[in-house]
């Protein structure tokens, strides 16, 4: 009986799929990495809405599915890997899986296929590493700019590609774990373009013509790091990267304080207070300029812009 049901989910895993391939449009993310570790996330969400009709991840190495998921018949897991999956499920279109207890045989290349309707089948692949342990992980950047905490961001995705654009999406890369995070997506539609974001300070921006821009508020710390703008096109995957360095605010609880201390010298006292203000803004202008001056970006062909306004 056993038998006969599993059976009956690798043949129900095939016909979905083949149809899907037959009458609906295929849309593949961009690849990405994850180290080797216990609770390690093999991320699959789909980035429009719609109904879910199933998911399924397999391994290359393997030939019968890992793990699958239908809304009605619940989930199945490969002999190896039951009792140490699990379905996340953050959101009726995820279709991301952690793995427990690791081993060494969980490294490879897994293939994530979430069945959707109206829209179609949206695909990934996510590569297991083992942990590098005499190497850094290093990606090289196209562009480099510095923001302070509490400014506003405008990410631009501009590239000069070959083939016609279907997908543009932008992703947060995380370099302490080997991993990335998609923030926003934008996809090419019959009807036109479609946006996803899955931040909360993000608004995204894209037109007909595929150009996207993301706009950041109030930045912080964490907002830091890599970013890489990922271009689908019928040609190939093609990226930009850009590095984002974040200043700290100047704090004002102490500019609060003199206020009231120097209005109420009276003229004297709010002219050693403009001196003051003017003095502050010299010198944050100054740490800018020193930070632009050691950053150097250099001129590519490829070109991806930031450009940043203050917070109101």
């Amino acid at each position: 009986m056993v038998a006969v049901q599993k059976d009956y989910w690798y043949f129900l895993v095939l016909m979905m799929q083949l149809c899907f391939l037959k009458g609906s449009v295929q849309m593949k993310a961009p690849e990405s990495k994850v180290i080797l570790k216990d609770g390690m996330i093999l991320d699959c969400l789909c980035p429009w809405t719609g109904q879910l009709i199933m998911v399924s991840w397999t391994k290359k190495s393997l030939s019968k599915p890992v793990a699958v998921y239908h809304p009605q018949y619940g989930t199945n897991f490969e002999p190896s890997y039951g009792g140490r999956v699990e379905f996340l499920k953050t959101t009726e279109m995820d279709g991301s899986i952690s793995i427990m207890n690791v081993t060494e045989g969980d490294i490879g290349q897994y293939h994530c296929s979430l069945q959707t309707y109206p829209q179609g089948s949206w695909t990934k692949d996510t590569f297991v590493e083992r942990a590098a342990i005499t190497t850094t992980f290093s990606i090289q950047t196209d562009n480099k700019l510095v923001v302070t905490e509490n400014d506003n961001l405008t990410i631009r995705c501009d590239h000069v590609h070959n083939g016609e654009v279907y997908q543009v999406s932008i992703e947060k890369l995380d370099t302490e774990v080997g991993s990335s995070n998609i923030i926003a997506t934008c996809q090419m539609l019959e009807d036109g373009v479609e946006l996803s974001e899955f931040n909360s300070r993000g608004r995204l921006n894209c037109s007909d013509a595929m150009e996207v821009s993301l706009h950041l508020t109030n930045i912080i710390k964490e907002d830091g790091g890599l970013y890489r703008c990922n271009f689908s096109t019928d040609a190939g995957v093609q990226s930009t990267t850009i590095l984002l360095t974040t200043l700290p605010a100047q704090d004002f609880r102490g500019l609060h304080h003199m206020l009231y201390v120097y209005i109420g010298g009276g003229l004297v006292g709010v002219a050693l207070l403009m001196i003051l203000l003017l003095t502050w803004l010299n010198r944050m202008k100054r740490k800018r300029e020193e930070y632009r001056i050691k950053l150097h970006p250099a001129k590519r062909q490829v070109n991806m812009s930031i450009s940043f306004a203050p917070h109101s």
